[in-house]
């Protein structure tokens, strides 16, 4: 009757469809019905076939950081062999090795759902014989329903998991195809992918040339790189899950040089490789404050997202492709008028909002329809093409260089003043002056005019008409030679 009271009592009161509250609730009916004060249940991790901690009773602090293998210990013996392991003398007793075993007796009892084991109810005692025949056969049929229990309850989460992993992945396949910008696609769905799977961080890192760089975050944890940087030195896991094209966890990344590391209280992560039409494109990397946090049953949704997530970022390198294509200019292969219109606004505005200043240098070439006429137009065009050349490789990475139509060029100097474009302007006058162009006997020269923002004007049609008026005035008093728009009013008075 006692065994039948039990099993009913058990039935009702491990109803519920929590695994941590089944197992919560197992303890209590150790500690209540079998008057059992030190219990712990291991639950089996079957990526390393360990047995890890996760509820206790009267087990101290030290429990929570043990992981016994397979087969080591009464524990481990017990989930090997599938059967109840008793110890009377636990102390003396060289399988027990488990920290907690400082009792006198020791009872181990696999749970099992069928012939699998989920993991093992560990009981002590501190009176010898605590266990009889009759208690442990009680234990282990209670046991019994207490696994179908708890996997029933697991079962049922992993159900609803999977439901919100399917609602996950549908949602970042329809922000994948409604965004087209590449940073905006990265940001969004590497938010997106933070909130809807278990995780206390993410970033994007892409592959571009023989770099990694870090393209986008999402989390609460402190991150210790910065969006746009180059990553120098990367976890080994990062590597072969780049290599290999499969998905790689760090279980322990406290180990790890902090470089290494995506965040600073990251303690797990889990790295899927994105890639497209068998290339590899970048890394998509979850990262848990927790130990072990990232299971075996995340790696197939995380596989489905990131395949469209890799899908739409090579879309948007496509269309990022077709906009340069669009923005450059067919015979210099520098940016072009319709480019400079759009990124000067941007730097007025930037300019504008950090309080910074703009500078804009209007470059003619000296006398070019006389060269043309001369030497024919595909000189020309050759000498256009070194000229775009040598601005470029004269400027900062920072600056840009436009062909604003015909023999004008148009250089844009973000966060420099009138006095220090003046003098990019007269390296760039001074460089092309004494360049030798082939089949042209002689020198070729530029006149340069020189606006800033907010000095000389505040808006695009302002800025580049003062640059203008200078470029003019500029010409008008020699050629050869650099004015700013300051000056160049004051010439055009004089006139």
């Amino acid at each position: 009757m006692q065994k039948i009271a039990v099993l009913y009592d058990a039935s009702q009161t491990l109803a519920t469809l929590e695994p941590d509250e089944v197992l919560r609730r197992i303890l209590t009916i150790i500690r209540e019905y079998f008057q059992i004060h030190k219990a712990a249940i291991l639950l089996l991790d079957e990526d390393t076939l360990e047995l890890v901690p996760h509820s206790s009773v009267g087990c101290g602090d030290t429990f929570e950081k043990v992981r016994i293998p397979l087969g080591t210990g009464l524990t481990g013996l017990a989930a090997k062999v599938k059967r109840p392991i008793y110890s009377a003398d636990a102390h003396n007793d060289p399988r027990a090795v488990f920290p907690a075993a400082n009792g006198v007796a020791e009872l181990a009892i696999p749970l099992m759902v069928g012939d699998l084991v989920v993991g093992v109810l560990d009981c002590q005692s501190d009176e010898p014989e605590r266990f009889d025949r009759d208690t442990i056969d009680l234990l282990t049929l209670f046991s019994t329903q207490a696994s179908m229990s708890f996997q029933n309850a697991r079962l049922y989460t992993l159900e609803q998991k999977r439901a919100t992993q399917l609602r996950a992945i549908n949602a970042v396949a329809k922000q994948a195809t409604s965004v087209l910008e590449l940073n905006e696609l990265l940001h969004s769905v590497c938010a997106l992918v933070q909130t809807c799977f278990p995780s206390d961080h993410a970033c994007v890192i892409l592959k571009e040339g023989d770099d990694l760089v870090l393209r986008a975050l999402s989390g609460s944890l402190t991150s210790n790189l910065e969006e746009g940087c180059i990553l120098t030195s990367v976890p080994d896991s990062w590597k072969t899950a780049l290599n290999s094209g499969s998905i790689v966890t760090d279980k322990d990344l406290l180990g790890l040089p902090r470089a290494q590391r995506i965040c600073e209280q990251a303690e797990s992560s889990i790295a899927i490789p994105l890639v497209s039409q068998l290339q590899p494109l970048g890394l998509l990397v979850l990262a848990s404050k927790t130990k072990n946090f990232f299971a075996r049953t995340e790696a197939q949704p995380l596989e489905s997202v990131a395949d469209i997530f890799a899908a739409a970022i090579q879309n948007a390198h496509y269309v990022q492709r077709v906009k340069q294509l669009a923005f450059l200019d067919g015979l210099t292969g520098i940016f072009n008028r319709r480019y400079l219109e759009t990124r000067l606004n941007e730097e007025i505005e930037r300019s504008r909002r950090y309080d910074t200043i703009l500078s804009v240098a209007m470059v003619d070439v000296d006398h070019f329809k006389r060269l043309n006429d001369e030497f024919g137009h595909l000189l020309g065009d050759e000498v256009l093409r070194q000229v775009a050349c040598l601005l470029s490789q004269l400027l900062r990475k920072s600056d840009v260089v436009c062909r604003y139509g015909g023999e004008e060029f148009v250089v844009l100097l973000p966060q420099t003043s009138t006095e220090q474009a003046l003098l990019v302007a007269e390296k760039l006058r001074r460089a092309i002056e004494e360049w030798k162009f082939p089949g042209v006997p002689r020198a070729v020269t530029i006149s340069v005019g020189v606006a800033t923002c907010p000095d000389h004007a505040t808006t695009r049609d302002q800025l580049l008409k003062a640059a203008d008026n200078a470029l003019y005035t500029a010409k008008q008093t020699g050629r050869n030679r650099v004015l700013p728009a300051g000056k160049a009013k004051a010439a055009e008075t004089g006139r």
